[in-house]
């Protein structure tokens, strides 16, 4: 029930990522790359202030009520190392596919993104991870139906292209960060710290490079607040939440989804069709995500039947 609980909520922030990609985009016609996600880390730390408020004064009311007084788990000093490490992480990673999206186009920028379902694995076998065979096979179906489903024009490389490869890298180190640090602390806590290090990591080259103005922020506050407070605020803690005693590479592909949401989206709100070769590529995807969910076998129970 708990791992059904953890995949429920990698699922909806996949979805609330795939919406993003619109937000995103209309977003960068008003402000740069760096100022647009400066803004909505800012935000999405802030909106999480009330919520450990809240969080704390139930937390308190459950363990006066039980007559309990246990340590909450984690110590400040992990805490602070895991939002410190997740923070610079996130951005690098959402500077990189902002400037991507810039030179390539969003069906490339969304396939290429999503190749961390196979980077997670691979870098984590290095780490000492260990990857069930099958795990590979569902990789390998949900690569397919990516390609079925973003991959419209000829596969070529350009700087957009690389840009956008080097963020599915670091957002695969990104992923194998809070794999180890979300079970060892307060996973909203460690999200506010997260997003506050983002926005003043990416404020250093707004203010050096970009010349950014209320104006133009307010300007485009839809796309902003969308970003900040869905895209950072709830989906980022979700995956934070949802990883715990999750293994990275079944997150990966869960997380990966948004590829397909974002479609979807297209399809539902924006009245654009999907071709065969996009539902296609959608039906791969689901049932890999469905034989990544499957039990691993218990030897030690099994019986043999004669």
């Amino acid at each position: 029930m708990k791992q059904m609980k953890n995949n429920g909520m990698l699922l909806l922030t996949a979805l609330i990522w795939g919406c993003s990609f619109v937000a995103q985009s209309v977003g960068m016609d008003y402000v740069g790359p760096f100022t647009f996600n400066c803004v909505r880390c800012v935000i999405g730390s802030a909106v999480l202030v009330p919520v450990i408020f809240l969080m704390d004064r139930q937390k308190k009311k459950d363990k006066m009520s039980k007559g309990e007084l246990k340590k909450d788990r984690g110590g400040t000093k992990t805490l602070v190392t895991g939002g410190i490490c997740c923070g610079v992480v996130l951005a690098v990673a959402s500077s990189l596919q902002q400037f991507g999206i810039l030179y390539t186009t969003v069906g490339k920028a969304g396939f290429i993104t999503a190749m961390y379902i196979v980077l997670v694995p691979v870098l984590g076998i290095f780490i000492g991870k260990k990857v069930r065979p099958l795990i590979f096979l569902c990789v390998a179906m949900a690569v397919a139906g990516l390609y079925f489903l973003c991959m419209t024009e000829r596969l070529s490389l350009n700087i957009g292209d690389l840009l956008v490869l080097l963020c599915a890298v670091v957002f695969t180190i990104h992923i194998l960060v809070i794999d180890h640090f979300s079970p060892l602390v307060d996973g909203v806590r460690m999200s506010a710290i997260q997003f506050l290090t983002a926005g003043i990591v990416c404020a250093v080259p707004m203010l050096l490079w970009e010349d950014p103005k209320v104006g133009e922020i307010l300007t485009a506050w839809m796309p902003v607040l969308y970003a900040g407070v869905m895209s950072c605020g709830v989906a980022y803690t979700l995956q934070i939440l949802g990883q715990k005693n999750a293994d990275p590479t079944v997150a990966s592909l869960l997380l990966s989804l948004e590829s397909v949401f974002s479609v979807l989206a297209g399809w539902v709100l924006l009245g654009q069709g999907l071709s065969n070769r996009e539902l296609f590529g959608c039906a791969l995807m689901f049932v890999a995500i469905i034989l990544a969910q499957l039990p691993k076998k218990n030897r030690k129970n099994e019986t043999v039947k004669v």
